[in-house]
């Protein structure tokens, strides 16, 4: 496919270099638009030599080949990568003073903004103003990640590792519809762990790629995620807001706190149904004979509590204070449908994706296969392939009840 790769002046623009090398590895023949100011970060000839193609700022070069025009029209995305206040600012109101700017106005394929700016300039009602408007027309705006910036100042405005940036972009190719746009999701993802003492845990074998792809699917199409994540080692998605929890108590404090007045919530983590009774201070050592039993005792079932939630604020007339679609996720390893069934009337959820679990299967993998049961309707049986597919499914469904 085309994809054309604006760089705007900023200091995060040797990053897009990754990200150009990420598109044309994949297949993708990329045409690099740079801004004037972004030729001062990032010369012409290393945005020509990596993309093969030529590179110009400029409206007024190669004019017989009316490239202000021809190259958005061509293009089957564009994507701005980083995209300073300027930048934005110029999208929103429809200013054309060079090549970048002409090509955002006669792009009719979608279109992606990944911002990079200071903490001050990201959080400014005017810039907050233009994203609002960039995203009522129709564009993909991540929100930018949460780190070191210029100098030695920190906070949100530094740009999503250009891989994860990659990742959404695959997802607005993938020619979906931005029906979670505006929406509010709240996503857990991983495995939570219950500390035995301070070295051991009790835990799971979930890696968290499903609640992942989840998220960054999410974003492609619009939404604002918020991702609670349990002990996993993956990058955070380029536009997700991500909380790091270990424990259930702790996943639930931050679910619950997340998921007042979201549009969906989805309950993708594998999460520990027991929990020691009790937490040793200090490491349990080896002794000669044999070693105390653990006793457990039961966590709370956060999903059955969502769904409590949402019934009680509701009988109250406090809708906004609820959570709007519940989704769960159920892993098993015999009696699926029926073990799904009985989960699906005794959670109070919409929708219960269940899939089969064990060695191979579901856990660390990058394929998945389930069965989305949907509370008064026919189940939906998504085959074996990438777990992106099946976040698809998800969100069509979600999005079908939230509308």
């Amino acid at each position: 496919m085309k994809v054309v790769l604006g760089v705007s002046g900023g200091i995060a623009a040797y990053k897009a270099c990754e990200l150009l090398r990420l598109f044309t590895e994949s297949g993708h023949e990329v045409r690099v638009v740079p801004t004037r100011e972004a030729l001062k970060f990032v010369g012409a000839p290393t945005w020509a030599a990596l993309s093969g193609n030529p590179v110009s700022a400029e409206v007024w070069d190669d004019v017989h080949e009316v490239p202000h025009v021809r190259i958005g029209k061509g293009a089957d995305l564009v994507v701005v990568a980083p995209a300073t206040a300027d930048v934005l600012a110029r999208a929103a109101h429809g200013l054309a003073g060079d090549l970048l700017t002409n090509t955002l106005l006669t792009a009719t394929c979608p279109v992606v903004f990944a911002p990079a700016m200071h903490t001050e300039m990201w959080q400014h009602p005017a810039t907050r103003a233009n994203v609002a408007t960039l995203r009522e027309r129709g564009a993909v705006v991540i929100d930018p990640a949460v780190g070191r910036l210029t100098g030695a100042d920190t906070g949100p405005g530094r740009l999503p590792d250009p891989a994860e940036i990659f990742q959404v972009c695959l997802r607005v190719l993938r020619g979906r519809p931005l029906d979670l746009a505006g929406r509010k999701i709240v996503i857990s993802a991983g495995g939570t762990r219950e500390a035995i003492d301070p070295v051991r845990f009790i835990g799971n074998r979930s890696s968290g790629l499903q609640g992942y792809a989840l998220a960054r699917t999410a974003v492609a199409r619009g939404a604002e995620v918020t991702l609670v994540a349990a002990n996993t080692t993956l990058p955070d998605p380029a536009g997700a807001k991500v909380v790091r929890v270990e424990s259930t108590a702790e996943l639930r404090e931050a679910v619950l706190e997340a998921s007042a007045g979201a549009d969906a919530v989805v309950m993708a983590a594998a999460v520990a149904d027991f929990r020691p009774a009790t937490r040793q201070d200090s490491k349990i050592k080896k002794t000669d004979g044999e070693p105390e039993p653990i006793l457990l005792t039961k966590n709370p079932d956060i999903l059955a509590e969502l769904g409590e939630r949402r019934r009680a604020a509701r009988d109250a007339q406090a809708g906004a204070e609820a959570p709007g679609v519940i989704v769960g996720f159920a892993a098993e390893t015999d009696d699926v449908l029926a073990n799904g069934q009985a989960k699906l009337a005794r959670k109070g959820c919409d929708l219960l994706v269940v899939n089969q679990v064990g060695e191979g299967l579901a856990f660390g993998t990058p394929d998945n296969a389930a069965t989305v049961l949907v509370a008064g309707g026919e189940p939906v049986e998504v085959p074996f392939g990438p777990k992106e597919d099946l976040a698809d499914v998800v969100w069509d469904l979600v999005a079908a009840r939230i509308s």
